[in-house]
């Protein structure tokens, strides 16, 4: 062989792009915070509307605690936000793409 380089070919004619870094680590984080159960359990709570803690551990048999954590987590990510009313912090979904991204990956894993 010699020195000299060869040109790459490529099987497709296609040109292909990647997104920017900071976008693909900003992606894999929100994959990541969803990969929790109950992170995705409350994400589909509260795409059906705003909602207190206390009913969220409730509805997911968890302590208020346990689920206050996990809402911190999703609330540092940006993915839902808090409004505190007297002793009661209500949550909400920030925008629906989160559980749109949740929706698809339910599609996804009932075509499986």
């Amino acid at each position: 062989m010699t020195g000299t380089p060869t040109a790459l070919t490529f099987c497709t004619p296609q040109e292909r792009t990647l997104p920017d870094e900071e976008a693909i680590h900003r992606a894999a984080e929100v994959f990541k915070i969803l990969s929790d159960p109950n992170r995705a359990r409350l994400i589909a709570l509260l795409a059906q509307g705003e909602t207190c803690v206390h009913d969220l551990a409730h509805l997911l048999n968890m302590t208020p605690s346990a689920v206050s954590h996990q809402l911190r987590l999703l609330r540092h990510q940006g993915l839902v936000q808090a409004r505190r009313q007297g002793k009661h912090v209500f949550y909400r979904l920030k925008d629906e793409h989160v559980y749109r991204i949740l929706q698809q990956a339910l599609e996804h894993a009932e075509c499986r």
